[in-house]
């Protein structure tokens, strides 16, 4: 035995407790999470490139029955006006009509085409004598002197020159009016 002394041999390191993970290496676990992130990256940019997708075909869908829609509503209107033409074509065939069938002939065909506008939604704008002026809806031709004894106001119809027309709640025409002028 020698009389040196002997160095203390280390203590074994103590053991890692059961149940936790051991330290990872921090370059895999980057990796891992990149790879995940680049999965997530090319499901989004699949996702986006279907709802692009979806977008145009609903944009063109869409576009597609505005087209029909206008193409028809055309057709609709048409068809309400050919028995007017067909009724138009008889009165012109009857070779020796008299004044009084040709009138009557007028007069109906005349009622056919009001149904048929108001069908479509075209509706007449005659303001009454008297009615306030609506520059929305009439046109003045000419404005006149408020008449002898009349009690008719200032800026009211006094006749109309041409009926006016409107068609869903949008004027076409202008009704043309004069106009009792102002004071």
């Amino acid at each position: 035995m020698s009389d040196t002394p002997h160095a203390p041999t280390p203590a074994p390191e103590a053991a890692a407790p059961a149940g936790t993970d051991t330290p990872t290496d921090p370059g895999t676990e980057l990796q891992a999470q990149l790879a995940e992130l680049q999965a997530k990256n090319a499901e989004l940019a699949e996702q986006y490139l279907r709802a692009q997708a979806d977008m145009q075909n609903t944009r063109r869908r869409a576009e597609e029955e505005i087209s029909k829609a206008r193409k028809f509503a055309v057709e609709s209107f048409a068809e309400s006006l050919l028995p007017v033409a067909d009724s138009l074509e008889a009165g012109l065939a009857i070779q020796d009509a008299t004044p009084e069938q040709i009138r009557e002939g007028a007069q109906a065909t005349l009622r056919q085409l009001k149904s048929a506008l108001e069908r479509n939604k075209v509706l007449e704008i005659a303001p009454a004598a008297g009615t306030r002026f609506d520059p929305h809806q009439h046109q003045a031709i000419s404005v006149v002197p408020r008449p002898e004894g009349s009690q008719q106001e200032p800026n009211t119809v006094v006749t109309v020159l041409q009926k006016g027309y409107s068609i869903a709640d949008r004027v076409l025409r202008p009704a043309l009016v004069t106009v009792v002028a102002p004071q």
